[in-house]
C-alpha cells in the first residue's frame, strides 16, 4: 500500500468510526401524490425516449438520496427499503465513497487495467481475497456487473476442470446476458422471446422449506441424486447457487443444504460457486451469506453492494482455479474501473468501521418479529423469511400455499403511495422483499414497517 493510500484509509477509518452522518433529513415527507406532477412530466419524456422494455417499479424520478431516504423531483422524501436492489448498503452518497470518488476522478478515469494497471484494482482484489470465506490462497478478477461475474465464473470453472455441464437451481436468478439467462429460472420477464440460450445448463430442485417441507439433508440428497442420474459427476464443471436466492423469492435453504452440496462437489472435483451478488457485503448479517454455515466455496461472485452504487463486480476463488485461464482470457475494457475501485475500497472501509454486519443483524431482529406477528394476524402471508437485512414476506391465498400475486401487487402499490419504496420478487410474483440500507436509522425503519403493516391490513 502506498503512503497516500495508507493515509486515505486511516482518515476514512477515523471518519467512519464516528457513525453514519447524513446530508438530508432522515424522514418520510409527502408534499404531493407519488408520483407527483414533475415526475409525471419526466415520465412522458421517458416514454418518448427510452425503450419500453426498460421498466421501473415506481416512476418517481429521484433527484437526491442519502442514508435511508430518496427525494423525488416533486420534493417527496421516500423511505428506501430497496437500496437499488441491495446496492447502496452503505447508504446513498455515503461520505467516504463520495470523497474517494472525487479524489480518484480528479486524477484519471480510465486506462484499461489490461493495458496499463493501477493500484486500486490490486487493492480491491486483495480485499476480496481477504474477506471472502476460507483461508486458502485466492485470486480475484474484476468486472462490471453481476452477470459478467457469473459468466466469467463459468468460464473459469470450465477451463479448470475441462468439463462442460453447469448445474443451477429452481427459482435461480443469475443475470440477463445470453449465458446467464440460461442459468436463470424465471421466463417472464427475463427470458421470454430471447432464445435460443447457451447449452449444457442443468436445473435441479432447490431447498424451499415453505414449499417442499424437506430438511437440508433431504433436499440435498434429492438434488445430488438428480445430478448423478441425469448428468454424472464427471461431466459437471460447476454447481452454481445463491446462498439465499434473490429474484426467485428470497428463498432461504434449509440448514445443511449448502454444506452437503459443497461437500459433494469437493468429493467429485466439481467447482462449487456461490453467487453472493445480492447476499454479499454484510447484507445477511455476515460479510457473506456462506459464512452462516461455515461453507467455503471454490469461487464467489460479487457485485451490487461492493462499491456503494458504482458499477463493479468480482470473481474470487482458489488460486489454482483462477490461474487456470490463459493470459488475456479474462478482462474487459471497463472491468475494474479505477473510480469504481476507489468507491469499493471506501465502501468496504465503511462496512468495517460501522460494523454493518451487526447493523444488518439488528435490522433483522427488529423486523422479523413484527412481520411474523403480521402474518399471524392477517392470515394472508404464507411465509416470513430472510436473514439480517434481506427479508421477505410471501403472500398466499388464505389457508394454502397458492401464490397471491394480486395482494402482493396491491400492498406494494399502497406502500409506494404512502412514501415507502418496497420491491416485489419471486417465481410467482407473490413476494415483497425488504433490502433497507444498512445505515438506516431505527426510527425510520420503524416507520417504514408501520406503513407496510398498515398496507397489508388495508388490502
Amino acid at each position: 500500500m502506498s503512503a497516500s493510500t495508507a493515509t486515505t484509509a486511516s482518515t476514512a477509518s477515523t471518519a467512519a468510526a464516528a457513525g453514519p452522518t447524513f446530508r438530508l433529513p432522515q424522514e418520510r415527507r409527502l408534499v404531493t401524490e407519488v408520483p407527483g406532477p414533475r415526475s409525471r412530466e419526466l415520465q412522458a419524456r421517458r416514454a418518448a425516449a427510452v425503450a419500453s422494455g426498460v421498466s421501473s417499479s415506481l416512476p418517481a424520478f429521484i433527484t437526491d438520496a442519502d442514508g435511508g431516504v430518496l427525494v423525488d423531483a416533486d420534493g417527496n422524501s421516500l423511505i428506501d427499503l430497496g437500496s437499488g436492489i441491495a446496492v447502496t448498503s452503505v447508504g446513498n452518497a455515503a461520505p467516504l465513497v463520495v470523497d474517494a470518488v472525487r479524489e480518484a476522478v480528479g486524477h484519471f478515469t480510465h486506462t484499461c487495467f489490461t493495458i496499463t494497471p493501477y493500484e486500486g484494482y490490486v487493492a480491491v482484489a486483495e480485499a476480496l481475497n481477504e474477506l471472502t470465506p476460507g483461508a486458502h490462497t485466492k485470486r480475484s478478477a474484476l468486472f462490471n456487473s453481476g452477470a459478467e461475474a457469473v459468466e466469467n465464473a463459468v468460464k473459469i470453472a470450465r477451463s479448470a476442470t475441462g468439463r462442460q455441464a453447469v448445474v443451477v437451481f429452481d427459482h435461480a436468478y443469475h443475470g440477463r446476458t445470453n449465458l446467464t439467462m440460461a442459468l436463470t429460472a424465471k421466463a417472464m420477464p427475463y427470458k421470454k422471446g430471447f432464445g435460443p440460450f447457451a447449452g449444457e445448463i442443468y436445473r435441479m430442485p432447490m431447498s424451499y422449506p415453505f414449499r417442499d417441507g424437506l430438511d437440508g439433508k433431504e433436499a440435498a440428497e434429492r438434488a445430488i441424486s438428480a445430478m448423478q442420474a441425469q448428468i454424472g459427476a464427471d461431466s459437471i464443471a460447476a454447481v452454481l447457487i445463491e446462498p439465499i436466492q434473490g429474484e426467485g423469492g428470497f428463498v432461504v435453504p434449509a440448514e445443511g443444504f449448502l454444506p452437503a452440496l459443497s461437500q459433494w462437489c469437493t468429493a467429485n472435483g466439481v467447482v462449487f460457486v456461490a453467487d453472493e451478488i445480492q447476499t454479499g457485503f454484510c447484507r445477511t448479517g455476515d460479510w457473506f451469506a456462506c459464512d452462516h454455515e461455515g461453507v467455503v466455496p471454490d469461487m464467489v461472485t460479487t457485485a451490487k453492494g461492493i462499491a456503494g452504487g458504482l458499477p463493479l463486480a468480482g470473481v474470487t476463488g482458489r488460486a489454482d482455479l483462477m490461474d487456470s485461464v490463459h493470459g488475456g482470457g479474462l478482462g474487459g475494457t471497463y472491468a475494474g474501473n479505477p473510480v469504481a475501485c476507489a468507491a469499493a475500497l471506501a465502501a468496504i472501509e465503511t462496512m468495517r468501521s460501522l460494523d454493518l454486519a451487526a447493523a444488518a443483524r439488528r435490522i433483522g431482529a427488529a423486523a422479523l418479529p413484527r412481520l411474523r406477528a403480521l402474518a399471524q394476524d392477517t392470515g394472508r402471508i404464507g411465509d416470513v423469511r430472510g436473514r439480517g437485512a434481506m427479508l421477505a414476506v410471501e403472500f398466499t391465498v388464505r389457508g394454502s400455499t397458492e401464490p397471491d400475486t394480486a395482494t402482493t401487487a396491491a400492498v406494494a402499490r399502497a406502500c409506494h403511495d404512502a412514501g415507502v419504496v418496497v420491491l416485489t420478487c419471486g417465481t410467482y410474483g407473490n413476494v415483497i422483499r425488504l433490502l433497507p440500507p444498512l445505515v438506516i436509522g431505527d426510527d425510520l425503519l420503524d416507520e417504514a414497517l408501520t406503513v407496510l403493516e398498515g398496507a397489508v391490513r388495508a388490502v
